[in-house]
């Protein structure tokens, strides 16, 4: 009887063995700049151990890596970094390169200017790949993904088309949940406060209001819309009380703008809980410490961020991942 043909050892083996990333033992076997010592002479040890052969045209792509990805948001705002939300995206895609020895990059790309630098940066492969946040409508970013020969993951689902790999947050989900807890305590003249509505979760939010109103028999016609930023909930919300002063609930679609909510409603001798309860999204950390505390729909932040470097190491070493959808939950504090 013939000798069976002896089963190639796989890179995923190897990083296990080497107790290394498969990004990292990748880099190590096609000799990319930017690895440790330690990983380099962990990862060495494991192909020897084990017997693994690279695979020739894997090695030759691998081996134009450029050791950096890029974080681009689609804003010309210099202070969107500082947002707690995107500060804690950044947190968890950094502790995920952590283990892999990429560089992050952090790039604005509204104006044509940062639109040029990300298809230079891009056309010139100065980065193994792209995650791109915050698109609106018919964003050129998303355009220029698309063409772009590097793997690319969306964080949030586009309005006007599906990325073939993207996280995002069960928005629609939590919309629903924030207002049906509003309808649970007895309001009934419930508004909303949405976010932008050329970006996915701005609309996927306002739609789970409406779904959640509509279920209940209620008006979901109390509306005023803003762009997620606390001045604009502050607008946001002295127009909704200009327009529905009986209102007694406000859902707000994050709680940046549910800050600026607040404010206006104590600044108008309107109390919270009492007069009028509260919600909003995201649960940062500012929302423990607001007076009153706020009730908010808890996204999992940091994890979003780490899911989207995963998900584009996965890509950038030839896998074919399918978008992920992470839950949401109610966090109920004093401010309903």
């Amino acid at each position: 009887m013939a000798d069976l043909p002896k089963r190639q050892v796989t890179l995923d083996e190897v990083a296990e063995r080497a107790g290394v990333s498969r990004s990292a033992a990748s880099r190590v076997i096609n000799n990319a700049p930017h690895v440790s010592k330690a990983k380099r002479e962990a990862v060495q040890r494991a192909v020897s151990d084990l017997g693994y052969v690279p695979n020739a045209t894997a090695r030759a792509l691998a081996t134009q890596q450029a050791g950096a990805v890029v974080l681009a948001i689609s804003s010309d705002n210099a202070q969107v970094f500082a947002d707690p939300f995107f500060a804690e995206v950044v947190i968890g895609i950094s502790s995920v390169l952590e283990d892999t020895d990429l560089e992050l990059m952090l790039m604005m790309a509204t104006s044509s200017r940062g639109q040029t630098r990300l298809e230079q940066l891009l056309r010139t492969r100065q980065a193994d790949g792209v995650m791109l946040m915050s698109m609106h409508g018919d964003d050129p970013l998303a355009q220029l993904a698309e063409k772009a020969d590097v793997p690319v993951v969306f964080g949030g689902s586009p309005v006007n088309f599906e990325p073939r790999y993207s996280v995002d947050a069960d928005n629609r989900g939590g919309a629903r949940l924030a207002t049906e807890h509003l309808v649970a305590t007895g309001r009934r003249r419930i508004a909303t406060i949405t976010g932008r509505m050329d970006e996915g979760a701005g609309t996927a939010r306002f739609k789970g209001y409406r779904e959640a109103l509509a279920v209940a028999g209620l008006d979901a016609g109390r509306v005023a819309h803003a762009d997620f930023s606390e001045e604009g909930g502050t607008r946001a919300m002295q127009e909704l009380l200009a327009a529905h002063p009986d209102l007694d609930g406000v859902f707000v679609a994050s709680d940046q703008m549910a800050i600026g909510a607040l404010r206006v409603l104590r600044d108008a001798g309107r109390t919270v809980p009492d007069d009028v309860g509260l919600v909003g999204f995201n649960d940062i950390s500012t929302a423990r410490h607001t007076s009153p505390p706020l009730t908010t729909v808890s996204q999992p932040i940091q994890a979003l961020g780490r899911e989207m470097a995963r998900m584009l190491l996965a890509v950038m070493s030839g896998a074919d991942p399918t978008p992920l959808i992470l839950p949401t939950r109610l966090v109920r504090r004093a401010s309903t």
